[in-house]
């Protein structure tokens, strides 16, 4: 596995979609490569809200953090993410996890037996795999699928030849981690710092993990000091990490003085590395 530049892409925390709509159009302003939403049962729809966001910007790219998959239809969520690939020119990626059991999260009656879970993520990545391929069935352990409607499914195909997929990953959890195998990309879970990430970085290499394979870290960094900024994400470079992703995720997630406090972050610019002097 080799390692790729880090970019940068910035979590919004929330707020109105015409607010969240407005710190996206900052933040490609502002130099940043990628703007991402999280996704809950209810309130502003995060695919809704990256359709709105690709139609008036050209560069970044747009996806969830995270979808919880195994509560959602994998072919709803497959037309949700080429809708916004075809918008965006074929920018969009989706991170996807089995789906958080917090108390700050509503009751819906899903289910919350975390093997279950895995497995009907699993067959869900296969379906939706399937779909944005131009196929027209799939018949797993979890779901079936089928439609007579080819030209249905060739109008809805992303541009890109292959739609990036996230997945959420927990070292040293061998079943975990080979999942991170079949996609594009790993988030890791469960905390941790650089030490962990670069073992985790060795496991999957050795295990053939494809080249070019994105590795995430998050975390805050200040929006006036460049120098501290740097010096917060350099660790995870040097560990491996290929993005990194600020966040805001104390409550309240929709006050004032988040959305101030959000909005300063993202027009001050990503935490890159600085040029060497003289130059």
């Amino acid at each position: 596995m080799t390692s790729s530049p880090m970019r940068y892409g910035v979590i919004l925390p929330g707020g109105t979609a015409p607010e969240q709509l407005d710190q996206a159009v900052l933040a490609e302003r502002s130099g940043w490569d990628g703007v991402f939403v999280w996704e809950a049962a209810s309130g502003v729809d995060a695919w809704s809200l990256l359709a709105a966001i690709a139609a008036v910007t050209t560069r970044i790219r747009l996806g969830t953090m995270l979808t919880p998959l195994p509560w959602r239809r994998p072919w709803k969520v497959a037309s949700q993410v080429a809708t916004v690939d075809q918008l965006s020119g074929g920018r969009a990626v989706l991170g996807i996890g089995v789906g958080a059991l917090t108390t700050d999260l509503p009751e819906t009656g899903e289910v919350t037996d975390l093997r279950q879970r895995a497995g009907m993520m699993d067959d869900a990545i296969d379906l939706m795999r399937t779909l944005w391929a131009g196929g027209t069935s799939h018949h797993g352990p979890h779901y079936d699928y089928h439609v007579d409607r080819g030209d249905l499914a060739e109008a809805g195909r992303p541009v890109q030849a292959r739609i990036p997929i996230w997945v959420v990953a927990v070292w040293p959890r061998p079943k975990s981690l080979r999942r991170v195998l079949k996609c594009d990309g790993v988030i890791p879970g469960h905390g941790g710092g650089p030490d962990e990430l670069r073992a985790m970085r060795a496991w999957l290499t050795e295990h053939g993990a494809p080249p070019g394979l994105d590795i995430l870290a998050e975390g805050e960094t200040p929006a006036d000091d460049p120098a501290a900024a740097w010096h917060h994400v350099e660790p995870w470079a040097e560990a491996g990490c290929t993005w990194w992703m600020e966040t805001r995720w104390e409550m309240p997630h929709h006050s004032p003085e988040r959305m101030q406090e959000i909005r300063e972050r993202i027009q001050a610019g990503p935490p890159r590395r600085p040029a060497p002097s003289g130059e």
